[in-house]
């Protein structure tokens, strides 16, 4: 599937506004991966005149040849003699008219194999491009690298850039031009899989059901989406194979960094490392109760639902797949795949809790222990919304179920909101509950319940 350009009206529009400013600007996009920082640059640049060059990995010297070849076509002159990257971007101010675009993707390549590329770039950024209405657009994939390269204080471009983006996932409701035919149902399904990357969402067939998708590209050996997280993770990480063994503790319910490490063969000192890469890098998660500013009942989770669903369903049983024996894991998916969507429709649902209950300015997940007969419990609530200034707050249970009965899940939230002390004595108290659809409402003024018709309309128009 051919997949359109959407969702990235803000990050235009904001590379729209700089350009149009009559000074320099050094923008510098980042993001993960298959995310389209590619196609935003391309939809930006388009109707601009612009010089476009991807980097590659072969060093700064045959980049630097391949640049003044893109240099020499754009000005329809010969290509320039020297080899110095001041020199070239002299020459190239003296030719050019009129505000010009100049980007230099996957920049991060260039950074991995000659860490003095950022001070070269500063140079030139400093002495030649400062006082010139031009924009320098420097973009890459490593997020490490683009830290290194131009974002960290330590960088000597640090200070000099006038904008970045940090591109996320596409938002849900954008899910719905995707698959335009697709109950929302559907789209829930896809999105607990791939999330909003756009190059993992064109993979699946509109046409096809999720399972068949699934088959056809995630667990298929030939599938297009089968090597995702090794290449993404040995792209990103010098020891992939710790990595994925913490990922998959994580991803099949260890939430806390004596679990994890447990499931990973490792000591607990000396995982922590390794769980903060995987936080900078969008994989994994950490949370602590929402009522809470600090914490030590921290406890983690699989960000990127795309590896979460790979860490819990595939990776496990590799050695199978590897032989192309893929039934039992079709099996394992069917039979878990409704608990593990419930998981990410609660994380859908967090994400526009916002949209629906605008009164609560902090939102989040909370859980707590209690003792029941001298037995230590645990409780959670899906999400929890506070108004510090109002003293108000909001519990909300998600249900991936459908005739939902509303009554007996209230009654059910209201005994665990009894345990949440935030204060107890002195605030007022509300309640929503999300589901696939309800057997019979509650019309109650504190009380909410929203279907998956009403989050579509609702979403949609946010």
């Amino acid at each position: 599937m051919f997949l359109k350009f959407v969702d990235r009206g803000k990050e235009v529009a904001f590379l729209d506004r700089r350009y149009r400013d009559k000074d320099f600007d050094l923008i510098v996009i980042y993001g993960r991966r298959r995310i389209g920082k590619t196609e935003l640059i391309k939809e930006f640049i388009k109707n601009k005149p612009h010089i476009y060059f991807l980097c590659d990995k072969k060093g700064t010297e045959r980049n630097i040849l391949r640049f003044k070849k893109k240099l020499s076509f754009f000005l329809d002159e010969p290509v320039i003699a020297t080899n110095d990257l001041e020199e070239i971007f002299s020459y190239l101010l003296k030719k050019v008219k009129g505000k010009t675009v100049i980007v230099f993707d996957e920049f991060s390549y260039l950074v991995e194999k000659d860490k003095d590329v950022p001070s070269v770039f500063q140079v030139v950024v400093d002495e030649l491009l400062s006082k010139k209405d031009l924009m320098l657009i420097l973009c890459g994939s490593s997020v490490s690298m683009m830290i290194l390269g131009a974002l960290s204080y330590k960088s000597p471009l640090y200070g000099r850039k006038t904008g970045h983006v940090n591109l996320q996932e596409l938002d849900f409701k954008y899910l719905y031009d995707v698959f335009p035919k697709k109950e929302t149902k559907e789209i829930v399904d896809v999105y607990a899989t791939l999330g909003g990357v756009p190059f993992y969402l064109e993979k699946f067939s509109p046409n096809k059901s999720v399972f068949e998708n699934i088959d056809e590209n995630i667990i298929s050996k030939e599938g297009k989406l089968y090597e995702e997280t090794d290449f993404l993770l040995k792209t990103e990480l010098r020891e992939p194979d710790v990595y994925k063994t913490i990922i998959e503790a994580v991803a099949n319910g260890a939430t806390k960094v004596v679990e994890i490490a447990n499931r990973s063969g490792m000591k607990a000192g000396d995982i922590d490392k390794y769980l903060k890469t995987l936080i900078r890098l969008g994989i994994l998660k950490k949370s602590i109760p929402v009522t809470e500013i600090r914490s030590k009942r921290s406890v983690y989770s699989v960000e990127d639902n795309f590896f979460d669903f790979w860490f819990r369903f595939c990776e496990p049983y590799k050695s199978d797949l590897e032989m192309g024996e893929t039934k039992v894991v079709k099996e394992i998916i069917k039979k878990d795949f409704n608990s593990y969507v419930g998981k990410k429709f609660e994380k859908l649902i967090s994400r526009y809790i916002n949209v629906f209950l605008p009164d609560f300015q902090k939102t989040g997940k909370w859980w707590g222990y209690y003792r029941e007969k001298d037995e230590r419990k645990t409780a959670e609530i899906d999400i929890v919304g506070l108004n510090e200034k109002k003293k108000e707050i909001c519990f909300v249970e998600c249900k991936w179920q459908d005739n939902v009965n509303a009554e007996k899940t209230f009654s059910a939230l209201k005994k665990k909101s009894e345990l949440v002390i935030w204060n107890k004595d002195k605030r007022k108290e509300h309640y929503a509950i999300f589901a696939r659809s309800f057997r019979k409402r509650i019309r109650e003024e504190n009380i909410r319940c929203y279907d998956l018709k009403d989050f579509e309309r609702t979403i949609k128009k946010s």
